[in-house]
């Protein structure tokens, strides 16, 4: 019985709950059996309802943190999971609406909230990351993008995008050429970002500004990596799609295997045209 009422508490439905007793707790059950046992404990959907109130008040909590973003179903849940409250489902669409007028209308319009980029001018931050698309036929692309401007400050096409010493070039080749380092430098967690990441370091640690030193580079996941990452989107549409199928053609017609030799191949083939 402690089981049932433990799931029972967690808001899952019936169905769910003789699902989950067989399945973790080796208890056959049927639904039937499952509504018995719930009646006797006393234990009904429909009924001992939570204070309107108390409600009320776990609503406006959780409105103070993520739960800003909840739907009623969402907030419905954690209501009854987390605060222990029991509620019906319409009651807390209600109150949604009157305590989160603004984010209940986002959520009607089905709306997408986008967060806002900031940077503080050219070459304050730089945006570096790897396109791995045509990876896997050997082509491996670098590249970084100014985050204030968008220009592209190094784009290249080699037989690797993973070897630190190649990102490393690239990069102290980009700062000698432009004169200039970033104020800060963003990459993935990648490991062939570590020498890039140690060379900005050190030519900013002499700095006395708040982004001096260890504090110049930051890691983040590839997705966050928002600059570069939409840069990506268009050079897939604008090129690299094209090289994807006809890459894919060839491989799916059995003239391209993956094996070193016919990537050299193609590498010898189509490099050139490539970097263009």
């Amino acid at each position: 019985m402690e089981y049932i009422k433990h799931y029972f508490e967690e808001g899952h439905s019936y169905a769910v709950i003789v699902d989950m007793l067989a399945t973790y707790h080796d208890i056959k059950m049927s639904l039937r059996s499952l509504k018995t046992h719930l009646k006797d404990a006393g234990m009904y959907r429909r009924n001992n309802y939570s204070p309107i109130n108390d409600v009320r008040n776990a609503i406006r909590a959780e409105l103070h943190g993520p739960g800003q973003l909840f739907g009623y179903r969402t907030m419905w849940l954690a209501l009854l999971q987390k605060h222990k409250l029991r509620v019906k489902r319409d009651d807390v669409m209600r109150l949604l609406q009157e305590l989160n007028p603004q984010g209940t209308e986002l959520r009607t319009r089905r709306r997408f909230v986008r967060r806002t980029y900031h940077s503080m001018g050219p070459n304050y931050l730089w945006h570096v990351d790897g396109y791995d698309k045509l990876k896997p036929f050997g082509f491996g692309i670098s590249g970084c993008i100014d985050g204030f401007s968008r220009r592209v400050l190094w784009l290249t096409c080699g037989h690797t995008n993973n070897d630190p010493a190649v990102i490393a070039h690239n990069y102290t080749s980009c700062v000698q050429r432009l004169g200039v380092a970033p104020m800060r430098l963003r990459t993935d967690c990648g490991t062939e970002n570590g020498t890039m990441a140690a060379i900005q370091c050190s030519l900013r640690h002499n700095h006395t500004d708040y982004y001096a030193g260890s504090r110049s580079h930051m890691y983040g996941t590839s997705m966050s990596n928002q600059r570069i990452e939409s840069w990506w989107s268009s050079f897939r549409k604008a090129r690299a799609q094209f090289w994807i199928e006809l890459f894919g053609d060839l491989r799916n017609e059995g003239h391209f295997n993956g094996s070193n030799e016919h990537q050299f191949l193609l590498q010898f083939c189509f490099q050139n045209v490539l970097q263009d």
